[in-house]
């Protein structure tokens, strides 16, 4: 499947979860500024941001409650949902992190379901809802990307969180998710936490 895999650990309140992941991209630093992006392919990144989010939903009753994760890469936001019971569909553009998700969780005793998406193409993934809550970890590198999630998020869930860095494009995402919807935003050191209300 891959060429080499490290272990990783992150601690979250209710306990560790563990990921492996390609030695490539556990190797590149996520400190840096937030105009920095990997050679990597992004998924193969343990993003701060996903750190974020994971530990944001420790403690909250997620018991079959329909979660989707968009863009997941290594997916530890969906990984966390699962094992607070959540009912869990993780989805990215890329089938290798979907293959390395399904390896994760099955290691960590979770249950999560996985689809290839592009959001560009999103009636697949919209036939499969109505979720409940929508999540989504570091997604915004492109202005390109900000329309098509803009689009997509009112027809999954009455409920998104997005967690961002400070990324160029989330400005042109914040701006106009403003002008149409609810939202909280919580501050976790560099990384900000978005709540959407949807509906």
């Amino acid at each position: 499947m891959f060429d080499e895999l490290v272990s990783q650990s992150v601690e979250l309140p209710s306990g560790e979860l563990r990921l492996m992941q390609p030695a490539y991209a556990a190797e590149l630093p996520d400190d840096g500024a937030v105009e920095w992006a990997p050679l990597a392919p992004y998924w193969a990144v343990l993003w701060r941001s996903g750190v974020a989010l994971a530990r944001e939903l420790e403690g909250l009753e997620l018991r079959g409650l329909r979660v989707v994760e968009l863009g997941c890469g290594l997916a530890l936001p969906s990984l966390a949902a699962a094992r607070a019971g959540a009912l869990v569909l993780a989805t990215d553009s890329c089938p290798e992190a979907l293959e390395l998700l399904a390896h994760n969780a099955r290691a960590n005793g979770v249950r999560v379901e996985t689809a290839v998406v592009d959001w560009a193409e999103p009636e697949e993934l919209v036939s499969r809802g109505p979720f409940d809550l929508v999540l989504a970890a570091d997604v915004l590198y492109e202005r390109g990307s900000v329309a098509p999630l803009l689009s997509l998020l009112p027809r999954l869930a009455p409920e998104a969180w997005i967690a961002d860095p400070g990324r160029p494009a989330a400005d042109a995402f914040l701006e106009q998710a403003r002008t149409r919807w609810p939202l909280d935003t919580r501050v976790h050191g560099v990384v900000q936490l978005h709540r959407l209300e949807l509906g």
